[in-house]
């Protein structure tokens, strides 16, 4: 639940994105991804968002991040904070070792060498990668990355999580696990913004739920009234289709 004096972690501001393609009868043409999108991302809750897959969500996330920048509009930050991006195949050097990734990655998330170094046994533990950890990334399986990247932003605590399905990915006990330790996390000040479509994942963790439909939110709010509005359409739209 939000207070009415929680800060803002993050506040985007009437952002669009359009990605040039390129179309061999017609030369360039665009497509639109984002439509005038604003939201705000307060600090300590977890907002969940929800849509069809090509509706803008991880699009969306790659902005909060600052991987993308939009065509329009901005995304702001009231005061400077640490964030970092689940999602699978994302940011990893393949030619290095689970650890020297590890290593960088904590790194680039703020934590001193030292620190980084320190937070290393227990990424190795809580992954489950085991002798992997040694190994070059380019021989992991995409469960295998998915849990070192989890594991890595879990342990090196940054301010902002954003989380693109990651937390479905892996086995069924590594999944549980890593659950668990959301929900542990959760329930401090951390700040999640998480993409899955998995509506008990979204009803147990998120405080608020955004449904972003065709680049924009459709619905935002609670996420039993949200989930609900969402899974009607998808009921609505199966039966039109089917006559």
């Amino acid at each position: 639940m939000i207070e009415e004096n929680q800060s803002v972690a993050l506040d985007v501001q009437d952002i669009s994105l359009r990605y040039l393609s390129s179309n061999n009868t017609f030369g360039a043409s665009s497509k639109l991804i984002l439509d005038s999108l604003s939201l705000k991302v307060y600090e300590g809750e977890t907002l969940g968002l929800v849509g069809k897959n090509g509706c803008g969500k991880s699009t969306l996330l790659r902005l909060l991040a600052g991987i993308l920048a939009p065509t329009t509009g901005s995304v702001l930050q009231p005061t400077p904070k640490t964030i970092s991006l689940l999602a699978i195949g994302l940011g990893f050097n393949v030619q290095l070792t689970g650890r020297d990734n590890a290593l960088f990655a904590a790194m680039l998330q703020g934590s001193t060498k030292k620190e980084a170094t320190s937070y290393l046994s227990e990424i190795k533990d809580f992954s489950g990668l085991g002798d992997s950890f040694e190994d070059p990334v380019k021989t992991y399986s995409t469960g295998m990355r998915a849990r070192l990247g989890f594991t890595t932003a879990l342990m090196t605590k940054v301010d902002i999580l954003l989380i693109d399905e990651i937390l479905s990915v892996g086995d069924a006990e590594f999944r549980t696990k890593a659950f668990d330790a959301m929900k542990e996390r959760i329930s401090g000040d951390q700040t999640v913004v998480l993409v899955s479509h998995a509506d008990d994942q979204i009803q147990t963790l998120c405080d608020r739920v955004a449904w972003i439909d065709n680049g924009k939110i459709k619905a935002l709010g609670n996420p039993k009234d949200t989930l609900r509005a969402y899974c009607v359409s998808i009921y609505e739209e199966n039966k039109q289709n089917t006559k």
